[in-house]
């Protein structure tokens, strides 16, 4: 298995130590329930590998980054809301709100959204 983070979060949901309403994996990624949503549908999607946020992805992150965001069409499509549509946020850093320091992308649906995502 890929490079993980002993103490992170989501290397260990991702390892099996913490449990997890696993959606969808595959041998790049995981998707999983988030346990705060904010829409009837709220799925977290992540590498498998280790990658703290958006700002740490390199140039040989190409493919990772890709896989979670062919990820997302799969994950809607189990969801039943890719003809609907979806949302997909990633925050980066601690100003965007991110709380785990582990790359992952919010995908959110299954209602109206407004826009801006964000009242001022």
């Amino acid at each position: 298995m890929a490079h993980q983070e002993t103490d992170c979060l989501f290397c260990r949901i991702v390892r099996g130590e913490i449990p997890a309403k696993v959606v969808y994996r595959n041998d790049h990624v995981l998707a999983f329930r988030d346990i705060s949503p904010v829409a009837p549908q709220h799925v977290l999607i992540i590498p498998l590998r280790h990658i703290a946020s958006l700002s740490d992805l390199s140039p040989e992150d190409e493919g990772i980054a890709g896989q979670m965001l062919l990820a997302a069409g799969t994950v809607a499509g189990i969801l039943g809301i890719r003809k609907s549509g979806y949302r997909v946020v990633f925050n980066s850093g601690p100003d965007a709100m991110q709380s785990v320091f582990h790359i992952h992308g919010h995908l959110i649906g299954g209602k109206q959204m407004g826009w801006p995502p964000f009242p001022a």
